[in-house]
């Protein structure tokens, strides 16, 4: 079997923010910008890997999820308990650095941690937990 990751899905409930941290903050390409019915999907990607995307979706747009799902999907948001995603850098001190200075929320300051990786983490605007971590 030859199989890739093409896309991994995020929430978002402000396109303009995560736009501003995605593509400018991460430096990510944006690949596509979709608006249906009000509503807004972006893809993004780091440049030079194409076949590597993340879709920041609007949440609970599934029209199977109910009311009560859509209330519980905007708390865990708000809390930054609902998605996340592991990134990797060769830099993780720039990167970092990069990030705080952008005034990230910071959640973790790059850590050597006791599973073998340094990393750190921020959340992006919509309050998704993204680490990253040194690449080896």
């Amino acid at each position: 079997m030859d199989i890739s990751i093409n896309a991994s899905f995020l929430p978002q409930d402000d396109s303009e923010a995560a736009l501003a941290f995605y593509r400018d903050l991460l430096g990510f390409e944006v690949r596509k910008d979709v608006g249906y019915a009000g509503m807004r999907w972006l893809t993004v990607g780091p440049p030079g890997q194409p076949g590597t995307s993340i879709v920041l979706h609007p949440p609970g747009v599934d029209p199977g999820i109910t009311d009560d799902e859509r209330q519980v999907i905007s708390e865990m948001m708000a809390k930054g308990t609902y998605a996340g995603i592991l990134l990797a850098t060769p830099d993780l001190t720039a990167t970092f650095d990069a990030l705080q200075a952008g005034d990230a929320e910071i959640v973790q300051e790059p850590t050597d941690q006791p599973y073998g990786v340094r990393d750190c983490a921020v959340r992006d605007p919509a309050g998704n937990l993204i680490r990253i971590q040194e690449a080896q």
